[in-house]
């Protein structure tokens, strides 16, 4: 296919197909039809590329592939389009992406999730490459939206586009969990990077039966998109409504102290105590036993050392390094060995979390929700608020 018959049938065809799925409704069909992805891609991308997968992998440029770089547009995937904060500049991947244009799916399912009206006021926290911004200000007027990025060359980037495409919203370079107090209260606030909790601020600047819409990460793993509707009170609460894979908020990034720390300086397993589990590492690897599991738990995190074979160590940390557990992957084996070490067994608690999930009939994303207190404290539910999903210990 040739480059002009890329860009004439990709738009049309992508919108078919997110139409077929859902993700993009009826309503939402013009705005997607009057901002073209295109316009809001960098030159260079890294198509479907996310912290997870390994390898090195080459950037689309559409200076020297235009038919390959319009083919990764106009797929429904995520494009990566800045890794390490900007710090890095070849065409390989960098280790940490730090900015991309979302996956299409995602976007339109999140802003079907927003219940956005024409005439209401929108925050945006997250500009990115300015897409979003853009279907938002076709969607309610550039007058109605306020968008805020942290990264001040992602920002000018997003900035230029927005004005060569037609539309002006009020931009601002700054830390987005503070949002954007000078044009509150917002009707809606859309938040494009996940949360690790749901800045008091946000909550503040949104009008009561206000909504946001962000992802949400637990500290232990896994993340969905959370809808939230603001109270008198200025609490808020709402259900999860589907899975999500966004990169975190800067200001929510977790920074983590290597297991040597934890061991001693003594070679493992120092002092753990060894025990043996039939639970094996890989039951507990999924998105969802990983959300569910972290909505129980707290300030835990696992990290996956791959060996030869297929084997794997599965290594539990707590936040405050007093803890550490060690869970050896062998292919094909029944009973798996365990070290535990410190006042917390996290394997245990682990265990615990997915037993209780497993109890509940091993509910989806769909089913959990969230309440967040005016202070910005939170507690997951099950099925309802008058349901609160137990901790352990």
């Amino acid at each position: 296919m040739t480059e002009r018959a890329t860009t004439e049938a990709g738009p049309q065809r992508l919108a078919s197909r997110l139409m077929d799925t859902g993700a993009l409704t009826s309503d939402w069909l013009p705005a997607y039809q009057a901002v073209l992805r295109e316009s809001f891609v960098p030159d260079v991308i890294w198509p479907g590329v996310g912290p997870a997968d390994g390898g090195p992998v080459a950037a689309v440029d559409r200076r020297t592939d235009p038919e390959a770089w319009l083919r990764a547009v106009y797929s429904d995937t995520s494009l990566t389009t800045q890794w390490d904060d900007g710090n890095h500049t070849g065409p390989e991947r960098g280790n940490i992406p730090t900015c991309s244009n979302s996956q299409p799916a995602m976007v339109v399912s999140m802003l079907a999730a927003l219940d956005v009206q024409p005439g209401v006021k929108v925050l945006e926290v997250g500009t990115g490459t300015g897409w979003n911004a853009a279907l938002l200000s076709e969607r309610v007027g550039s007058e109605n939206v306020t968008t805020i990025e942290f990264d001040p060359e992602n920002a000018s980037a997003a900035r230029a586009r927005l004005d060569a495409t037609g539309y002006n919203p009020v931009t601002v370079v700054g830390d987005g969990s503070q949002g954007w107090p000078g044009r509150a209260p917002y009707d809606r606030v859309l938040i494009t990077a996940s949360l690790r909790e749901i800045p008091v601020e946000l909550l503040r600047q949104t009008r009561p039966g206000g909504i946001i819409v962000s992802p949400y990460a637990t500290e232990y793993g896994g993340e969905a998109v959370i809808r939230l509707t603001v109270q008198e009170d200025g609490s808020a609460f709402g259900p999860f409504v589907g899975s999500s894979a966004f990169m975190r908020l800067r200001q929510h990034r977790a920074y983590r102290t290597h297991v040597k720390t934890y061991l001693g300086g003594k070679p493992w397993p120092a002092d753990g105590r060894r025990t043996t589990t039939s639970l094996s590492p890989e039951d507990v690897a999924d998105w969802l036993p990983m959300f569910a599991i972290g909505l129980r738990t707290q300030g835990m995190f696992p990290y996956p050392e791959k060996l030869d074979g297929g084997r794997y160590t599965l290594w539990l940390r707590d936040t405050q390094v007093t803890s550490w557990a060690s869970i050896d992957f062998v292919p094909g084996a029944e009973e798996f060995e365990v070290y535990q070490s410190g006042p917390r067994e996290l394997w245990s608690e682990l265990g615990a979390a997915h037993a209780w999930w497993n109890d509940q009939r091993r509910p989806g994303f769909e089913r959990f929700g969230l309440t967040v207190s005016p202070d910005g404290t939170s507690r997951a539910w099950l099925d309802s608020p008058e349901h609160p999903v137990p901790a352990v210990g």
